[in-house]
């Protein structure tokens, strides 16, 4: 399963590649907006993070017609070799997706809701489709269930399309998408270091140190 960051701000970025368990990036016009306002421009941003990862970095078009999506995402191509373009999925998106596949250029179909939506994505040709859990669960649905039927549709008809679990709020949802087989799960930079977190790791390592500083450091070996 991979682990990619939901975040445009380089520090998270950086700080997460060095763990060595970050495999990409996904952003979104909100997240790209919050990282310009006053300190850079959108190209130089966008390199940056593209130097910094070596996996997929998502990046989302804004035009709203197939024509429009088609020839922002020659240009996002053109800004690194790991792009992916973000695609909404609409019916205009769809269009869209079939002529970038046909262009070898990688998609990510964005606000994926149901299991329809999820099949048409990847009967248009999207590399990965983005199912919203935190959305749903926001209205009362069960978004992680999502995960599971698209899983299980993808398998029945061996589509390529990848899962990417996205809108994913809390450790929890990284535990279940990766029970399912979900194929990537994306995150904001404070869910990612939860992760790694357990009370009973500080708790044991504490302990572990306490006991050790007891020890007469003369007698080592080394």
């Amino acid at each position: 399963m991979k682990f990619f960051l939901d975040t445009a701000n380089i520090k998270e970025i950086e700080e997460g590649v060095s763990w060595g368990c970050v495999d990409g990036v996904t952003t979104n016009p909100t997240l790209i907006s919050k990282e310009l306002v006053g300190k850079t421009d959108f190209k130089t941003l966008v390199k940056k993070i593209l130097t910094i990862v070596e996996g997929p970095v998502s990046l989302e078009v804004t035009s709203i017609t197939a024509d429009g999506m088609v020839e922002e995402g020659k240009k996002l191509k053109k800004l690194g070799n790991n792009v992916v373009v973000k695609i909404p999925t609409t019916i205009e998106g769809l269009k869209a997706l079939k002529v970038l596949k046909s262009l070898n250029i990688k998609t990510n179909a964005t606000l994926v809701f149901s299991v329809n939506q999820a099949l048409m994505v990847a009967k248009a040709g999207a590399t990965y489709a983005s199912p919203f859990v935190g959305r749903l669960d926001d209205i009362s649905e069960d978004g992680m269930s999502l995960i599971e039927d698209i899983r299980e549709a993808y398998d029945n008809y061996d589509f390529e399309t990848k899962i990417l679990v996205a809108s994913v709020r809390h450790p929890i949802h990284v535990k279940e998408a990766a029970l399912i087989g979900a194929d990537v799960a994306t995150m904001p930079f404070d869910v990612f270091k939860k992760l790694i977190n357990h009370p009973k790791t500080e708790e044991g390592l504490k302990r572990f140190l306490e006991d050790w500083a007891k020890i007469d450091k003369s007698k080592l070996m080394f």
